[in-house]
Formats: C-alpha cells, structure tokens, sequence
C-alpha cells in the first residue's frame, strides 16, 4: 500500500528520482560502478557536479548575474556559522529577524562573531506570526532571516527592502516558489526537506560580499575556496549531490518552479480549507503568515485524538504528528508531494467529523 509521507525531513522525494537514483546505485552511467564507490573525481561525477550546480542557478533565475552555487556538508546549521565568518567584520554588526527555532539557533552562532541585533521576535508569540513592521539597521554587515519555519508552519510572504546584503535560510522552501531571488546576497538550504537526501546544503552566494570582513577564515568554512575549488574542496557528498540533481531535473521537466508553486499553492489550499471548515480542527499560525510547505493544525478536542490518529495512520499516512513546540499535526507538502496525498488527508479528516 501507497505511504502518504508528511515527514519534515528527511523527506518525500519524487518516485521517478527514487528510481533513477536505485539504478545508480547498482550500476552508474553504465559504468559497471555504484555512485557509492566511485572517485568523487571521475568525469562522470564532475559532471554532475557541473550540472547541478548550474541548473541550481538556472531554476532560481541567477545565471550570469554574479552568483556561485555550491553543494556543501554540515547542513544548515554549519551555516549558521558560515555566514558570519564570511560575512560579519570584526567590529561590525548583524541584523537578524528571529522567526522560530532555526533562526534562534542562527541568532546563537552569529552571537559568537560580533554584535548581533535582533530587529524583531514572535517567540512570546511561540512564533505563531511572522514579524512585520521592524528596521534593519543601515550599517549592519548583512541582515539575516528564515523564508519559511519548519517547525511552525509560517512562511515569508514579503521580504524587506534593505541596501545591506541579505542572507536568507531557505532550507524548507528552496524552489518551491517564484521569487526575485536576486535580492538575495546569499541563500543557503539543507537538501533533505526539498530538494534530496540529507548529506548536502546548496549554497547560493553573491561572490561580490565575499573577502569584505578582514577575518582569516578556516579553509573549511571560507565560501571563496570552496568556489574555487568548485565544490570540490574536500570529498564531497557523492550520493546526495547526484540526488539533489535528480530533483533538480525533475523541477525542470515539470516547468520549473512555476509550474511546482502552481501545484504546491493547490495542495495548500486544499488542506487549509479543510482545516478551516471542519469544525474540529483549527490552524495554529496566523493566517497571513501560513506555509505553503508545512501545515501546522490542532485538534479542538484533544478527547478526538485517538480516534483521529488511528483514522490516518489507517489510511497509510506517516509522519503527520507535530514539533512537541506546537502540538498536534504538521502536513509537510513538499514538492514531491502530490495533490493526491492531500486529498487522502482532507478525507481522513472529514471521515472524523462524521464518527464524532
């Protein structure tokens, strides 16, 4: 039987990259090798290293215009701290907007590199809402924020207009949406919520912002060497690039992201129609701030769990239980994720309403 996957991440992926990666693994561009096992400097893998990270340019519409695509390890929270090492002078400051958990722990590490400003929270909120209404500071180094919240299910529907360098984590709505992703300096995203197997972090950086700070950078955490090196600086996730490819590709056969946030704004809406005519069910973010990637939503009654639960797990869903933060469901609908799926969710929770 079919699984319904709403895991955060790791998470669902399309079946035909499944199936083409399953292929590689036993036996890559008829090489009689594994993508498991073979030289990271092979012609066949530095081909795919190319590719994806020029068609990583291609999708966010960056080609020509200054930037570099990198596939790097440590995930997002080695960016964390790449980004103020890159980034933050010595005796500069940062901006930051604190948004949820992912960003608290951004706001930790930049702490670490000079004066870190918080322009604006809704922890006292428990990041029900996305901040609005703040300033970002003229002479900070750059300004840092989180595009959409895993754990909460809000979203960035604006970004603020600021002549410092943007930074953006985009880890769980990486292509999933047409934006002007030029007015980004750098964009950094794990690969296992969007776009492949945990492994990799794609990075999009402006090389212009680089070599600015007056740090001395370690090799490993230096932006600038790893274009250099293009990618290549030390053994790089083998497995999980050529999976991000995979993706890559599909997003492109598909239309690319226009045509993915045509079909990811009807899952969307599908769901947060149901959640909001039943009336045994209610959102937990703010409405104008809702994620089209992850739907937080709770149980008026707690009493209806049981039955709730076993109604989905029934149906073949997984990983539809919320962040312990929140509480109650998060629906991850990812790209892969196809509308189907969602209507097999909205039903379960119909068939609820009729049983109680």
């Amino acid at each position: 039987m079919k699984k319904h996957n709403y895991s955060a991440g790791p998470s669902i992926l399309p079946q035909e990259v499944f199936e083409k990666a399953s292929k590689a693994i036993l036996n890559f561009n008829d090489s009689g090798l594994s993508i498991l096992e073979i030289s990271h400097r092979s012609k066949d893998f530095v081909a795919v290293m190319d590719e994806a990270r020029s068609l990583a340019l291609e999708l966010l519409g960056l080609e020509g215009k200054g930037y570099q695509a990198l596939f790097l390890q440590g995930g997002a929270s080695t960016a964390f701290l790449m980004a103020p090492y890159n980034l933050l002078k010595e005796n500069g400051k940062a901006a930051y907007l604190d948004s949820g958990t992912w960003a608290t722990a951004a706001i930790k590490e930049a702490k670490l590199f000079g004066e870190t400003i918080v322009v604006a929270s809704s922890k006292d909120d428990n990041y029900t809402h996305i901040p609005k209404g703040y300033e970002i500071p003229a002479d900070a180094d750059y300004f840092h924020c989180t595009s959409n919240n895993t754990i909460f299910g809000t979203q960035m529907q604006e970004f603020p207009s600021t002549n410092i360098p943007v930074v953006c984590d985009m880890s769980s709505d990486i292509f999933s949406r047409q934006l002007d992703y030029s007015k980004f300096d750098l964009i950094y995203a794990g690969a296992q919520k969007n776009m492949g197997p945990a492994g990799t972090t794609l990075v999009v950086v402006k090389e212009e912002i680089l070599g600015k700070n007056g740090r001395t950078i370690p090799s490993m955490l230096d932006y600038a060497k790893h274009i250099k090196a293009e990618s290549m600086y030390n053994t790089p996730p083998v497995f999980s690039v050529y999976v991000s490819l995979l993706t890559l590709q599909w997003i492109k056969e598909k239309g690319g992201i226009a045509a993915v946030e045509k079909l990811n704004n009807a899952k969307a809406d599908l769901l947060y129609a149901e959640i909001d005519r039943n009336p045994l069910f209610k959102g937990a973010a703010a409405v104008e701030d809702r994620s089209k990637m992850n739907v937080t939503f709770l149980l008026n009654n707690p009493d209806h769990t049981e039955t709730f639960d076993a109604l989905w797990k029934a149906a073949n869903i997984s990983g539809l239980p919320g962040h312990r933060s929140v509480g109650g469901y998060r629906a991850s609908i990812y790209n892969a994720m196809p509308i189907e799926s969602v209507q097999v969710l909205v039903d379960v929770m119909k068939a609820l309403e009729s049983k109680v």
